[in-house]
């Protein structure tokens, strides 16, 4: 019998050597040569002034150096397949782990991306039904509205050499489950006429009413003169075949003038032109016709369930496929639990935990079928937590950006217990954040600042919450900031009525709406806020500012975004006697060498490509004989160059005064994005600095009533004082604000509060409150009163 003799360690493990991740000298974006030290397996907080470069640092630095180094472990076959990742501007990036993001990135808008086909929960119901539902109809596709029923036979000839041959038939069939009629949409769009044309005009005299159907332009001149219509006879006495010709005609050649071209009905044009695009990346007057245009109504042959007929006939029990994903997800793991089937045992148990980690995380309100692009960023990004939760992964990096956005404070403690779960499982959680109350929960708390923009990019703090609590950073400064309740309210002018509301959860609503003061629209995540304010709502005379995120490529700048560059460029022109366009680097300006990117771009095959400043233009992306051009003393890329909070001023007078410019970066600088520069990408720009950016563009649109979505998104602390202000100017101006906000800074300011629950779903969509925050606070009769009155210390 062998025996053994333990013997201590000298000293520790070299393994257990490598607790940090050490940054040094990080570059990215605005950071300024950033060198700090992260504890693994702790629950780290970024915090600072929004654009004072947390994302830069943890995103676009840490996260994306260990995507790009596991990339790196896969052949050269499959890395030409993948996404070329440039390696981050740092020297040093050492103790990195695999690190999983989840971002507050909206999910797809592809009207048939819904919550269970982004979470596989729909694809373990498909594999369930094609097993247990009675009449069996099929694999698991046939309950899929993704997959269309198709069929084909013919045949094929097979070489048995010399010379002879053999012809074999074949056939093929494929069982769908996709409604033939809305394609798996779920809706179906009509065209409105009316809004096409005057059709008591002739094509003589101009009936378009479509954007770009001018009189005189070609697309007009191919509808008159194609030969197929009577010029001076009017629209509405069309026969049946001049009709159909002028609306649904097949693409047909034609020559006018000597010249081939094409003509084809004006439906499928305007199908191809306007309606094939994404509605978000048109340009307003674009957007505004198509939404005045088009009507999208429920399928009438699947009743929007996307399915067809056949697919909704196998049941299990009394439910169908489409029944169980119109369920709410709590109610829908309640029936799940109560199948007993042993040879489908794995597949339930799979099923149901994802089910409950729905409900775990404050989303079992939601529906399978509810299509993901209607899903708030909040919820978007709780819906990508689901696949993480109960992982057996450890060690693990795992980034969240401002998990507690769309979140009511009495969600937040949900939020924050999953973060520390993940943590101590034995994971490193990287959490960018401003909220207090996830601040608090921080081992290990990293302030970037002291600004933001140019005037951000380091370190200012790091160590503990009190630590933090008692530096003299803007953070620590603001962290224990509660604003009051106002001691006097406004009165309201009159007020919005809205009676028997009733969109998704909403139950009979009737609410006034009172006009002329700040209101705040609360309640718990899913109660039915946005159902109200946005579906009932008129939308004459109403600016809405939604969640939705603005666009913009590398060549997209804040002065191209709210429209200042085209004042900007007229005043150049009419000063120098020569055309706008050359003042523009994405038009006849541009730099011929970069075309007007300012950077030349080497692609490496599946190495990273390399970017160069372009060494003609210097990186100001115009060619050098439009820099020669002068307005007040500069030429367009020193203007571009400029912070808005200079622009404002050069702008103002003297001989660089431009009125219509000067309003724009006035507005810019009252949402707090004074440091920005105006010609400075629109990828660059954090998530508050887009959606402060996105409030300066509709300040500007004609209204009485604005209403705002979760304004705070992306709010330091510091940054939500300057906000309320812009809401009390707002309504001192004669205008009425309705507000949804969770932001208890928001609540307490509001001249009137209206609060939706009690809870979420079936449960909500009732009003348990409406008048003022002191009553609020007062009878602390909701969870948002109990909250309010927390935080105002009341």
């Amino acid at each position: 019998m062998t025996t053994r003799t333990e013997q201590q360690p000298a000293g520790p493990h070299a393994a257990d050597s490598h607790d940090l991740i050490r940054v040094h000298g990080a570059r990215g974006n605005n950071l300024k040569d950033v060198s700090i030290e992260i504890p693994k397996r702790r629950l780290t907080v970024f915090t600072g002034v929004s654009g004072s470069g947390k994302s830069s640092l943890v995103f676009d630095t840490i996260a994306a150096e260990s995507q790009r180094l596991i990339n790196e472990t896969y052949s050269a076959f499959l890395q030409g397949f993948m996404p070329n990742l440039a390696r981050p501007e740092v020297d040093v990036l050492d103790g990195l782990t695999t690190a999983i993001t989840v971002d507050q990135q909206r999910m797809g808008s592809d009207p048939r991306s819904t919550v269970g086909t982004a979470t596989d929960a729909n694809t373990m119901l498909r594999i369930l039904f094609s097993r247990l539902g009675t009449p069996h109809i099929g694999p698991p596709a046939a309950y899929s509205f993704n997959v269309a029923s198709v069929s084909a036979t013919g045949g094929f000839t097979v070489d048995r050499g010399s010379d002879r041959t053999k012809t074999e038939k074949v056939s093929f069939s494929r069982t769908g489950g996709m409604c033939t009629h809305c394609e798996g949409r779920g809706t179906v769009s009509d065209i409105d006429l009316t809004q096409l044309f005057d059709d008591s005009k002739s094509l003589s005299e101009d009936p378009f009413t479509i954007p770009t159907y001018t009189g005189d332009g070609w697309v007009v001149r191919v509808i008159t003169e194609s030969g197929f219509f009577d010029k001076d006879k009017p629209i509405r006495e069309y026969g049946k075949k001049e009709r159909h010709d002028f609306l649904y005609r097949e693409p047909t050649k034609v020559k006018i003038n000597g010249v081939n071209l094409t003509y084809e009905g004006l439906i499928p044009k305007l199908q191809k032109s306007f309606l094939s695009k994404d509605r978000e990346s048109m340009q307003p007057h674009i957007r505004a016709f198509v939404d005045r245009a088009v009507t999208f109504t429920e399928c009438p042959e699947c009743d929007g369930t996307r399915l067809s007929a056949l697919a909704r006939s196998s049941k299990i029990g009394e439910v169908n496929i489409a029944d169980a994903c119109a369920m709410e997800i709590r109610d829908l793991a309640g029936w799940v639990r109560g199948l007993e089937e042993p040879s489908v045992t794995p597949l339930l148990a799979k099923l149901l935990h994802t089910l409950d980690s729905f409900v775990e995380i404050g989303l079992g309100y939601l529906s399978l079928d509810r299509a993901s692009g209607t899903l708030s960023g909040g919820e978007a990004q709780r819906t990508k937590m689901i696949r993480h939760l109960g992982s057996s992964l450890t060690d693990v990096t795992y980034v969240f950006d401002e998990p507690s956005i769309g979140l009511h404070p009495h969600d937040i403690q949900r939020m924050n217990n999953l973060l520390l779960r993940l943590r101590d499982k034995g994971n490193t959680v990287l959490v960018v954040e401003h909220k207090p109350e996830t601040i608090a929960i921080a081992d290990h708390v990293v302030d970037l600042g002291p600004g933001a923009g140019t005037a951000g990019g380091t370190v200012c703090f790091e160590g503990t919450v009190d630590g933090l609590r008692a530096s003299d950073t803007v953070t620590g400064r603001h962290l224990d900031d509660r604003a009051k309740l106002k001691e006097t309210v406004r009165k309201a002018t009159g007020a919005l009525e809205i009676r028997g509301a009733n969109a998704n959860n909403l139950q009979d609503v009737d609410v006034d709406i009172p006009l002329g003061v700040l209101c705040v629209v609360t309640g718990v995540a899913g109660s039915g806020k946005s159902s109200l304010v946005h579906g009932s709502v008129p939308a004459e005379d109403v600016v809405s500012v939604d969640q939705t995120p603005i666009r913009g490529s590398r060549r997209s700048n804040p002065a191209t975004y709210t429209g200042l560059l085209d004042p900007i460029r007229k005043a150049f022109a009419k000063a120098n006697g020569v055309k706008p366009a050359l003042f523009s680097a994405n038009s006849e300006g541009a730099c011929p060498t970069c075309n007007g990117a300012g950077v030349i771009y080497t692609d490496l095959a599946i190495m990273q490509s390399v970017a160069t400043t372009c060494e003609d233009c210097g990186g100001k992306r115009f060619d050098a004989s439009v820099l020669e051009y002068r307005f007040g003393g500069r030429d367009i890329s020193e203007v571009l160059a400029m912070s808005v909070t200079e622009a404002e001023e050069f702008f103002r007078e003297g001989e660089a005064r431009i009125p219509a410019a000067h309003r724009i970066v006035e507005r810019m600088a009252d949402v707090g994005l004074g440091y920005l520069t105006l010609g400075q990408p629109l990828t660059t720009l954090s998530g508050g600095e887009r959606q402060r950016l996105k409030l300066a563009v509709h300040m500007a649109d004609k209204g009485g009533v604005y209403v705002l979505d979760e304004p705070t998104t992306g709010l330091h602390l510091a940054d939500v004082e300057q906000l309320l202000g812009l809401l009390d100017r707002l309504v001192d101006s004669g205008k009425s604000v309705i507000v949804i906000e969770h932001h208890q800074a928001v609540m307490a300011h509001a001249d009137w509060i209206v609060d939706l629950g009690p809870g979420a779903g079936h449960d909500g969509g009732r009003i348990v409150f409406e008048g003022t925050p002191a009553d609020l606070v007062a009878a602390r009769s909701t969870l948002t009163g109990e909250h309010l009155a927390a935080y105002v210390g009341a």
